[in-house]
């Protein structure tokens, strides 16, 4: 590119989008790329500042921001995803569905790494709906050395950086435990709360049942909601050390193999999580599930509804970000819980 006097532009094609901004009236470009500029045009870039202007001449091994931006968007995008068209060498893209965004931290970084690129997200591991935007990616110089794109490409490989997994449908099978709640003598208080979190998922309660605390019956119940098909299946109460918390003991008897009793996060410390020989998840949630805003079962759950199978390994990665610090407006999952990575 070259800079000449606005003066001097007539018939000379811009480079790049030329930004105009008027508080309360507009902020975009005024003059978009490619643009062949007009006797017209001049007083405009004047009042823009524009005193002189960059017109393009191409030069080798250098690529344009907008030519570039496409090729880092292809690094980013994958399945249920789509993108904004580059605009001064910018682009931004869009979740497609509802579902689990995943995104490759060690590539996204060693590629903003090399510097004059960006690719900003948001948080991985994380819930998003149809439309929410993922990801903003950006070339800083007007052009930028081809070989830096080529090298970006390299670092990313063959599978893009992001991946989000819809959730799938699934038959929960709900086990609500306590003599309290079995005999009659109190509300059953947790299954409506736990009815609304599968609901944000577009999970449904297929089979539900009170069971007292009682190891045998447990065990049965249990059995009895893997014969019946369920996709998941969710034990509440019972879950503490207490000689009369069977629920933790029950679970180990089905044959379930245990992930984990214990997770580094409070609320939530409680948590159980197995998995039957062919897959299908059990869970044990603590009392806090009832009453606490945002606990473990809200991180772990939309993991399992994308049908992604959660290991010891990720639970135990949750301890760095996993104290929720009981704000008086829950903002979750638009905040820090669970996302010390």
């Amino acid at each position: 590119m070259k800079k000449i006097s606005v003066y001097d532009s007539v018939g000379h094609v811009l480079c790049h989008d030329m930004t105009r901004i008027v508080k309360g009236e507009m902020k975009g470009p005024q003059f978009k790329k490619g643009h062949v500029v007009t006797a017209e045009d001049i007083p405009m870039l004047l009042s823009m500042g524009k005193e002189n202007i960059f017109v393009w001449e191409k030069v080798e091994g250098m690529v344009h921001e907008d030519d570039a931006a496409p090729r880092l968007r292809d690094i980013c995008i994958n399945e249920n995803m789509s993108a904004s068209e580059p605009s001064e060498g910018k682009i931004e893209i869009f979740a497609d569905c509802d579902g689990l965004f995943k995104v490759d931290v060690e590539r996204l970084n060693a590629i903003n790494s090399l510097g004059e690129i960006i690719i900003a997200t948001r948080h991985g591991n994380t819930p998003v709906k149809k439309g929410d935007k993922l990801v903003g990616t950006r070339i800083i110089p007007l052009i930028i050395e081809e070989e830096k794109i080529e090298e970006a490409e390299r670092l990313a490989g063959k599978e893009p950086l992001l991946t989000l997994l819809p959730f799938k449908p699934m038959k929960v099978g709900l086990l609500t435990t306590g003599s309290e709640i079995f005999h009659g003598r109190i509300k059953d208080t947790f299954t409506p709360v736990i009815v609304g979190k599968l609901e944000k998922y577009g999970l449904e309660v297929a089979e539900h049942k009170l069971v007292d605390d009682d190891d045998e019956m447990l065990v049965n119940s249990i059995l009895e909601m893997k014969e019946k098909g369920m996709d998941l299946i969710l034990c509440t109460g019972g879950m503490s050390v207490d000689p009369d918390d069977k629920t933790p003991g029950a679970i180990k008897k089905t044959g379930v193999d245990i992930v984990t009793y214990g997770a580094p996060v409070l609320p939530g410390a409680m948590f159980l999580l197995g998995y039957f020989e062919d897959g299908t998840p059990v869970m044990g949630l603590p009392g806090c599930v009832m009453y606490a805003k945002a606990t473990i079962f809200d991180l772990v759950l939309p993991r399992i509804a994308a049908g992604e199978k959660v290991t010891r390994e990720s639970l135990m990665g949750f301890g760095h970000g996993g104290l929720c610090l009981g704000c008086d407006v829950c903002v979750f999952p638009n905040c820090g819980f669970g996302k010390g990575y």
